[in-house]
């Protein structure tokens, strides 16, 4: 099993996660992050740090969720790498707590 970012990383991609991941399989979007599900090596450590709950082990990956899996895997390999923490969007504790945030997902890559 691998590890999938869902929707409430939308618009907080804080990158706490990715300073913890050992293998480096996290990728940045413009407002979201992915794992790519070949790199990551299912240890776990990303999920605790996340602090909006947004990344979840494939197989609890809530129903409502299930299209991040196919999300992941397809922007993992069109988006840059992030291998260090970086400052989070200015806004994210504003949008920590809001509910459907799947409207606000933006295809473009991390600048």
């Amino acid at each position: 099993m691998t590890y999938v970012v869902a929707e409430p990383c939308i618009r907080c991609r804080t990158t706490d996660c990715v300073s913890v991941c050992p293998v480096d399989c996290f990728y940045a979007g413009e407002n979201m992050l992915v794992i790519h599900p070949e790199e990551c090596i299912d240890c776990g450590a990303c999920q605790p740090e996340c602090p909006v709950d947004a990344i979840f082990e494939e197989s609890e990956l809530p129903e409502k969720w299930s299209e991040y899996k196919e999300l992941n895997a397809e922007y993992s390999k069109k988006w840059p790498g992030i291998a260090e923490q970086k400052s989070p969007p200015s806004d994210w504790e504003d949008w920590r707590n809001v509910e459907e945030k799947a409207d606000h997902f933006s295809s473009k890559p991390a600048s």
